[in-house]
């Protein structure tokens, strides 16, 4: 059947709205929703703060934007520093922080902290990250240390789009 016979049974307006959709299918894939966390490699991958290594994963932070290679932290107080000292994020950025228990990555601003001095972390900031407040409080140090959400612990500095 030809386009003019097409035309002519369905009508001009049917072909516009298909021919819209066909044309706007490929940007769908553009408005995705926030990064994913990036693979941490413990034996190469160095902290965008302090360029020490990022040696254990239970301390790790990382920063994901399109388009950009991750950045990855040894310590959640380097990345708390980073974002203080004002570097700018790249639009649609995501920060993720991970599980001291399970070294999951979690969205920076969903994770729950602690920050006691009996745990001792890469830089010596003594925050730690968790999934939620009972994983938190099951660990030891939750007896005595400080627990804090994710805007007390990156109060200068997390930004807008991935906080609550």
């Amino acid at each position: 059947m030809s386009l003019h016979r097409i035309v002519a049974r369905l009508g001009v307006r049917p072909l516009l709205t298909l021919t819209a959709c066909v044309m706007l299918l490929p940007l769908a894939g553009c408005a995705s929703s926030r990064p994913s966390p990036a693979a941490l490699d413990t034996r190469n991958d160095v902290c965008s703060h302090c360029r020490m290594a990022v040696s254990d994963a239970r301390f790790a932070a990382q920063i994901v934007a399109p388009g950009e290679e991750p950045r990855f932290f040894d310590d959640v107080g380097c990345l708390r520093a980073y974002l203080e000292g004002g570097n700018a994020l790249a639009p649609g950025s995501a920060v993720f922080v991970a599980s001291y228990q399970t070294r999951a990555w979690i969205p920076a601003s969903e994770a729950v902290y602690l920050k006691d001095e009996s745990i001792e972390t890469p830089m010596g900031f003594h925050y730690v990250a968790f999934a939620d407040a009972a994983e938190r409080d099951s660990h030891p140090a939750a007896r005595s240390g400080a627990k804090l959400g994710a805007a007390e612990v990156f109060s200068a500095g997390l930004p807008r789009e991935v906080s609550r």
